[in-house]
């Protein structure tokens, strides 16, 4: 869809409006219409040239840096002398990167002691602790704003119609049924009902309950949607009136778009996030690689050496949060591998990532050293035996332990069968421990994990 259809198919939702008898054109309540002034400056510049976004971007982090140089104890020091004014971005970045430790142990220095006007009321968040590194963070009522409008673009640009049923199965929520989607959807636009179910719940049941609920869109973790996938391709079960399923959280399996298509002929739309910071990129609507949310961080993909990464290479993601004064986060290493991708040609410019890799601790390692992020599809599995779910983990560099969930021992010619697939895939014969267990146990944040690695300390 051209861009000038693109904004005439997001106009066609229904606007709520808190003035008795205008429906149309609605007028919102201040919290909507601030929504609204945000989204409607946010389609435009999202279509802005790459050096026009960064030129911008360079403007409120001048803002930012001069705050957390007067109100913030750790980059009082860090800032000590700079002239902000001046600071192009060579001079960014050679500031320090701030790691998950440094905002682990730093918490107290990097909080603000002068929050601006008008940034609202400051909360405090806790990360699920997922790589072994639990973080605490502030945020404030102007970044949750920006968190609510990131996901309202992420609804219009993948074109949902909100008089549809959602339904989300994730952490934090209980079984229920809702009048309609929640914040922010509910805020702005009239929404169809929603119904929430926990993530824990046993994957069958969460199946069983699909059906009842009967959804047209679905948002749960990439690695539950990929579970409850499988569960109804074994079961022959189809979702009749699903459109699209929404994954969040965690790196997608390289065959997860493809299961999700055979069970139920809908598309994956993927989003990338993390607690400290919101959304960070978002699938493109015409591409399957996704676009930094640039009008609210500053994404920087870094090789080892922290030089900035090209088109085609892999790097640790390194993210500034241009719009937190309650605690700056500057140069802050998230724990991510992501792969930096070229211009899109859907006209956006917003910079591209083409894959999340995930964690350090997601990465096999090699005896020769040799590092990378191991593929493993359900497809591999089951071409050997109808195993259920597995887990693969690295506890020595020559070792691995495989836990699988099967009716049945796996016989001696099927492990020596899986063992030469995964010898293929991953580069090198390890020596495998098998062990069958009745289910794999989720982990913080209500996570699977396909692959572990356990020679990183801490997780990371």
């Amino acid at each position: 869809m051209s861009r000038a259809g693109r904004i005439g198919a997001q106009s066609d939702h229904e606007v709520r409006s808190v003035v008795a008898d205008i429906g149309w054109p609605a007028i919102g309540a201040d919290a909507t219409a601030h929504l609204q002034a945000l989204l409607f400056q946010m389609e435009r510049s999202q279509w802005l040239p790459p050096e026009k976004l960064l030129e911008r971007q360079l403007g409120q982090l001048k803002f930012l840096l001069r705050h957390a140089q007067s109100t913030v104890p750790h980059y009082a020091e860090t800032l000590r002398g700079r002239d902000i004014d001046g600071l192009g971005w060579a001079a960014f970045r050679a500031l320090p990167i701030l790691t998950r430790k440094g905002l682990q142990t730093g918490f107290d220095a990097l909080k603000s002691d002068a929050l601006p006007p008008g940034h609202g009321a400051v909360a405090e968040g806790k990360s699920s602790g997922s790589t072994g590194m639990p973080v605490r963070f502030l945020q404030t009522a102007v970044t949750q704003f920006f968190w609510n409008a990131l996901t309202l673009r992420e609804h219009l640009w993948q074109e949902r119609d909100f008089t549809g049923k959602l339904a989300a199965i994730r952490i934090k929520v209980e079984e229920g049924r809702w009048p309609d989607w929640g914040l922010p959807a509910a805020a702005v636009f009239r929404t169809g009902p929603g119904a929430t179910l926990n993530v824990r719940t046993d994957v069958g049941k969460q199946l069983d309950w699909l059906l009842r609920e009967d959804p047209d869109y679905l948002i749960t973790h990439a690695s539950n949607l990929q579970a409850l996938a499988e569960m109804s391709l074994k079961r022959g079960i189809r979702l009749p009136r699903l459109r699209q399923a929404r994954s969040y959280s965690e790196a997608l399996r390289p065959d997860l778009r493809e299961r999700v298509r055979e069970a139920w002929g809908v598309e994956v739309a993927d989003g990338y996030s993390c607690e400290e910071a919101g959304n960070i990129a978002l699938q493109c609507p015409n591409h399957e690689h996704y676009h930094v949310q640039a009008e609210n961080l500053l994404v920087e993909i870094l090789d080892e050496a922290s030089k900035p990464c090209k088109p085609g290479e892999t790097g640790r993601v390194v993210i500034t949060t241009l719009h937190n004064f309650a605690m700056p986060l500057i140069r802050y290493e998230v724990g991510d591998y992501a792969e930096v991708g070229e211009p899109c040609d859907c006209g956006r410019g917003l910079p591209v990532l083409t894959r999340i890799h995930g964690r350090r601790r997601n990465m096999i390692e090699l005896p020769d050293g040799r590092r990378h992020w191991p593929s493993m599809p359900a497809s591999m599995w089951r071409a050997v035996a109808p195993i259920e779910q597995f887990q693969v983990t690295q506890v020595e560099i020559g070792s691995l332990d495989v836990s699988y969930v099967l009716g049945r021992p796996l016989t001696h010619e099927e492990t020596l069968r899986l063992e030469k697939s995964l010898a293929e895939r991953l580069g090198y014969h390890f020596r495998i421990r098998w062990a069958k267990v009745d289910a794999i146990a989720r982990g913080a944040g209500g996570k699977y994990e396909d692959f572990v690695s356990k020679l990183f300390s801490n997780g990371e």
